[in-house]
């Protein structure tokens, strides 16, 4: 295509009609807070001296970890996932799956511990998710998991608090 033909093509509003369809391929999720889940509201002073800086720069500034950087990819062990901004139960192991993406991956989670909202950082709109209690980011989530939900909940492991399984 000609530079010409292009401009002339952003210029008619080709672009733009992309926007709708790009607007509607991803997971709207209607979410609520559990009822009588009390949110946690702290200072950014209090945030920063409760986390590591690498942890406040995902849940409190929307950060991502890099891909295979987290201990907890490979975690298979019994036991829950909770927020490390608040110890909120987000997932439990038996929502874990292995997605190959280099992250903690979950194909659900703790009904009315989670809430979504529009991320537009990359351009094209994704559903970015939190906690629900204490509104730091956990990661993004998309329609491409496996049944029964088809959901990938795709976590920064930073994020999340490891607590393993009493032994019994």
């Amino acid at each position: 295509m000609k530079r010409r033909h292009f401009l002339g093509f952003l210029g008619a509003g080709g672009l733009a009609g992309l926007f709708p369809v790009l607007a509607n391929a991803r997971p709207r999720l209607d979410l609520s807070a559990a009822p009588g889940l009390e949110s946690l509201e702290l200072s950014e002073a209090e945030w920063r001296e409760r986390l590591t800086p690498e942890q406040f720069e995902i849940l409190r500034d929307h950060g991502t970890e890099p891909a295979y950087s987290s201990p907890l990819d490979g975690e298979w062990r019994d036991g829950e996932y909770r927020c490390a901004g608040c110890d909120l139960l987000l997932f439990t192991s038996a929502m874990k799956y292995d997605s190959g993406t280099g992250w903690p991956s979950f194909f659900e989670h703790v009904e009315g511990h989670l809430l979504t909202q529009v991320d537009y950082k990359l351009i094209w709109p994704r559903t970015e998710y939190h906690c629900a209690r204490c509104g730091g980011h956990q990661g993004h989530v998309f329609e491409d998991g496996p049944e029964p939900t088809g959901l990938r909940w795709c976590n920064n492991g930073l994020a999340l608090r490891f607590v393993p399984a009493a032994a019994e």
